[in-house]
């Protein structure tokens, strides 16, 4: 029970005062995420200069699980390279799928909160919205 009251504090905490739901006007890496199932929209917004993530910022609408997820991401891959946030990435999706470490649960600090998400499977496209935007950002970003 007290890790649900936790899990509530951390979603709306994020939901009431995002840090980083805002438009980044310097950002050079910008994509929109869309999860067509409930209509979460965000578009996401990166600053990465020689190959670390310097800044980020996110738009748009979606439900308070989108939203305290995407701005939880922010939180902890900003002053990252861009292979530890992808790495990041890694360990909130196989959270999600349920095969995690303690250990790896550290790294995801707040983002862990997000756990039980995976017991709700209408709700697991809504929290990984802004984790599979930036992947499939930096990936492109990869590739060029």
């Amino acid at each position: 029970m007290e890790y649900n009251n936790f899990y509530n504090e951390i979603l709306t905490d994020h939901n009431l005062h995002p840090a980083h739901k805002h438009d980044l006007p310097d950002a050079n890496m910008e994509l929109e995420g869309v999860n067509p199932s409930c209509g979460d929209d965000i578009i996401l917004k990166l600053k990465v200069e020689d190959g670390v993530v310097k800044d980020g910022g996110y738009v748009g609408e979606g439900c308070a699980i989108s939203q305290a997820s995407a701005d939880m991401m922010l939180d902890l891959v900003i002053g990252k390279t861009k292979e530890e946030a992808l790495h990041l990435k890694d360990l909130f999706m196989k959270m999600i799928k349920g095969g995690i470490t303690e250990d790896e649960m550290d790294e995801l600090e707040e983002a862990a909160s997000l756990k039980d998400i995976s017991h709700m499977p209408a709700r697991v496209k809504c929290a990984v919205l802004g984790w599979r935007t930036m992947d499939e950002m930096l990936e492109e970003d990869k590739e060029k």
